[in-house]
């Protein structure tokens, strides 16, 4: 063997050599960081498959899996699952005050409508349901399907949307209502992004009115002739605080109260706001009161200032946004396009 060789020789041995240390060197984060991937991945697993456990009114709920074959029943209650992309889990609904709003129709439309009010129990219960999500506890009396201790035995879970039927109810509860269904069906992230662009149009639309030095004083009207039925501390009046202005009953300790002609001249409201539904139109209303004597001398009457709200925007669920605008805009129409 002459020295050339065995030079190159010795060379190839120490290369070979080292690219051993290195591998050696280099192995033990390749374990770690398979072992690290590894926990997360099961720790999502275990996430998912862990039953999902909350109170709602009072009854404590859990829930083994995400329900599979749901009936809606109240119009914002079905809303909220469509927005929450929900409708193949939906079996069927009820009780509509209103259109559905436009960008939910078609997937409504496949959707079998089981009664136009609340569904009888039998009704309710062909079409195999194993959780009902309703608006209003009433669904669950017994003129309706029964309470939700009898459903609950019969394999059905129930969901009572809070923020309809807890006193002087606010955005927050509603936030935390659609948040609930978001975690009963396993998308969290679907129903934070749904709260979370209701949160962005209604800091878009205060943007838009900007500082209010004195809020504008409201008068909700829903009905009524010898006495006006009227929005006291509800849902409605905390959407009226965000947009600049001030229930005129918002003292009164109940939801809805009925109040004297009287008492509304005395406290002169800004701007009226009559609530659209039912077999009197909103410009029946609106010349019911222009052509009400005692009110005559009422800034709202004088300069004809009503906004007409429509009752599904006031009902506690997504159309939060549709309501703010619309209050803005009838409140501060020099600030905020209708």
């Amino acid at each position: 063997m002459n020295r050339r060789t065995f030079t190159n020789r010795f060379l190839l041995l120490g290369m070979t050599m080292m690219l051993v240390l290195l591998s050696a060197c280099g192995s033990p984060e390749q374990p770690d960081a398979k072992r690290q991937a590894q926990a997360q991945q099961p720790a999502t697993q275990v996430s998912e498959s862990r039953p999902v456990e909350l109170e709602n009114m009072g009854e404590k709920l859990s829930f083994p899996d995400a329900p599979k074959r749901v009936v809606t029943l109240n119009q914002h209650a079905t809303e909220v699952m469509l927005a929450l992309g929900l409708e193949e889990s939906m079996v069927g609904t009820a009780y509509l005050d209103d259109s559905i709003l436009p960008e939910f129709k078609e997937k409504y439309d496949k959707i079998p409508v089981l009664a136009d009010k609340y569904p009888s129990k039998e009704v309710f219960l062909s079409v195999s349901p194993d959780f009902a999500y309703a608006g209003w506890k009433s669904a669950f009396g017994e003129k309706a399907l029964g309470s939700r201790a009898d459903l609950a035995d019969q394999g059905v879970l129930t969901y009572v949307q809070e923020s309809s039927n807890k006193a002087a109810p606010t955005l927050e509860d509603v936030y935390q209502d659609i948040l609930s269904i978001g975690r009963i069906f396993r998308v969290e992230d679907k129903a934070e992004a749904v709260v979370n662009d209701i949160r962005k149009k209604l800091e878009d639309i205060q943007a838009q009115i900007g500082s209010v030095s004195e809020p504008l004083n409201v008068f909700v009207f829903d009905s009524g002739e010898d006495k006006a039925f009227t929005a006291a501390n509800t849902y409605l009046t905390s959407l009226i605080a965000k947009v600049g202005g001030k229930n005129i009953f918002d003292d009164i300790d109940k939801g809805w109260a009925e109040v004297s002609w009287e008492e509304v001249v005395n406290r002169d409201p800004d701007v009226i706001v009559i609530v659209d539904y039912g077999d009197t139109t909103a410009e029946q209303k609106q010349e019911l009161l222009l052509n009400k004597a005692p009110l005559a001398d009422v800034k709202a009457i004088k300069d004809k200032r009503f906004i007409v709200l429509p009752l599904s925007a006031a009902a506690e669920g997504i159309r939060a946004p549709i309501a703010l605008q619309t209050l803005a805009a009838g409140l501060y129409p020099n600030k905020v396009q209708p």
